[in-house]
């Protein structure tokens, strides 16, 4: 995350927030979701436009930006909102959009959570479109508490686990790079659609 600190609540807190909206979609079995959105900038948009292009599932919570309220990963329980409960039910695969800024880490979009497989074929898509921007997969590359591994962080309860994508401030800020958020949206939606879902799981 950029900016002003932010207040660690409770995700029942968070929810519960008349300013805070919930929002979501069931369509196909991989889905994207922002769940960080207004407090990491950008995010949500990004997972609501690669979700529609995709034909996707989606799932995003937004909060005012004045808010800045976080809840981290492994706190998001799907047992306070019965909206995560039902998406995360149908989806079998899913990519969470996050937002972070770090002088040590400059420039780079971070893959964590589980499904290394969809990780490294994002990183392939990522890497055609934002060369400039490296992807990194290698979760030793990676700083600890943004792997996305825990196994209660949303991003790894569907049935195929997920990919947590950090992106820095020039992918996800228009003001940064007016072409940045389009081409990371390209990106997700070529990956998406590359990943191959089976018919049944066994």
């Amino acid at each position: 995350m950029t900016g002003t600190a932010a207040h660690t609540v409770t995700w029942d807190a968070l929810l519960s927030h008349p300013d805070v909206e919930e929002h979501s979609r069931e369509a196909g079995a991989l889905g994207f979701m922002a769940f960080h959105g207004g407090l990491e900038a950008g995010t949500a948009e990004i997972a609501e436009e690669a979700a529609a292009v995709a034909g996707a599932s989606l799932y995003v919570v937004r909060q005012p930006s004045k808010l800045r309220w976080h809840v981290p990963s492994h706190s998001v329980d799907p047992a306070g909102s019965y909206r995560l409960r039902r998406w995360l039910s149908h989806v079998r695969v899913a990519v969470a959009l996050h937002g972070y800024g770090r002088t040590d880490q400059p420039g780079r979009i971070l893959l964590g959570g589980r499904n290394r497989v969809l990780a490294a074929g994002l990183a392939y898509s990522l890497t055609l479109r934002l060369p400039h921007l490296p992807a990194v997969t290698y979760l030793d590359d990676i700083p600890r508490e943004l792997r996305g591994l825990h196994p209660a962080n949303p991003v790894n309860r569907p049935a195929q686990s997920g990919v947590q994508v950090e992106l820095p401030p020039r992918a996800r800020d228009r003001r940064l790079d007016p072409a940045a958020p389009g081409l990371v949206v390209e990106a997700l939606v070529a990956a998406a659609e590359a990943y191959a879902l089976p018919d049944r799981l066994p």
